[in-house]
C-alpha cells in the first residue's frame, strides 16, 4: 500500500455474512489499514473483527466522525496521509458519504489532492432501485422527510409529482421506528395508481423488497418496524 489513499468501505446492512457482500479485496485493503475514519467506534471494530478475526484491534487509531463531530476537527484526522499512510472510511451500514457524515472527509481529502478510492460493496439505496422495476436512468435520493405532519405531507405531493413530470425515481428513507407512521402517509397522500417499493433489511435472510401501487398496499403494509427501509416511488399506468 506504498500509494497512499483514503479508502472508502462498504460496510454490511446488517446481520449478514461478510463473505456473501464484502469482496477479498476489500478485507485484503482493510486488513492493512492503520487508521480509521468512523461513524461508531464499537460497531466499526466489530465489522473489522467480522472480515478478519486476527486483526490487531488494539494496534489501530480510530477517529470518530458523525453529527456531534465538531467540523474543524475533520481535517486534523487526515494528518496520517502527509506521513504517506492510507486511511479507511466506515460507515454505520453501507458506503460510506452517502447519506453519511464520511462525505465531510472525503470533501477535504479531494480539496487537498489525496487519492479517494471507493470500494465495492453493498448499497441499499442502488439495490433497491435495481430490485424495483422502477427508472434506474433518472431517480432522486432525498434522504429523511421532514417530520411535521404538514411539511412531510407537502414534501410527498412534490416528489409524486416529479415521478410523473420528470419520469423519474424518487427515493427515502426513515429513522426505523418511524417506518411504519411513514408508510401509513405515503398510502394516505399519494395517488391510488402511484407505484411504491418498499425495500426492507437489503441483503440481509429476511429481505423483502416488493413493489405494488398505492391501491393495493392499502391494509397490506408488512412489519417493518425497527428495521432499515428504502422508500420508492413511481408513476403509475
Amino acid at each position: 500500500m506504498n500509494d497512499h489513499a483514503l479508502y472508502l468501505i462498504p460496510v454490511l446492512l446488517g446481520e449478514t455474512t461478510v463473505s456473501k457482500v464484502i469482496p477479498p479485496y476489500n478485507i485484503g485493503v482493510v486488513s492493512r489499514l492503520r487508521y480509521f475514519i468512523v461513524e461508531d467506534v464499537r460497531s466499526a471494530r466489530r465489522f473489522l473483527k467480522k472480515c478478519n478475526p486476527q486483526i490487531d484491534i488494539d494496534a489501530l487509531t480510530f477517529f470518530e466522525l458523525n453529527k456531534h463531530t465538531d467540523k474543524k476537527e475533520i481535517a486534523s484526522y487526515l494528518t496520517p496521509m502527509k506521513k504517506g499512510e492510507s486511511i479507511g472510511v466506515i460507515s454505520e451500514a453501507g458506503c460510506p458519504a452517502i447519506a453519511d457524515p464520511g462525505a465531510d472527509v472525503v470533501a477535504i481529502a479531494q480539496q487537498k489532492g489525496y487519492k479517494v478510492v471507493p470500494l465495492v460493496g453493498p448499497s441499499s439505496l442502488l439495490m433497491a432501485i435495481m430490485a424495483s422495476g422502477f427508472n434506474g436512468q433518472s431517480f432522486a435520493f432525498h434522504g429523511y422527510l421532514p417530520i411535521n405532519a404538514g411539511e412531510r405531507a407537502i414534501k410527498l405531493k412534490q416528489y409524486e409529482n416529479r415521478a410523473y413530470s420528470e419520469d423519474q425515481t424518487q427515493l427515502f428513507i426513515e429513522t426505523p421506528y418511524r417506518n411504519q407512521k411513514l408508510a401509513e402517509d405515503i398510502l394516505q397522500h399519494c395517488k391510488p395508481q402511484t407505484q411504491l417499493c418498499i425495500a426492507i433489511n437489503i441483503s440481509c435472510d429476511d429481505e423483502y423488497i416488493v413493489t405494488r401501487n398505492i391501491r393495493t398496499w392499502k391494509g397490506k403494509l408488512p412489519d417493518m418496524h425497527k428495521k432499515p427501509t428504502v422508500f420508492l416511488i413511481y408513476k403509475g399506468y
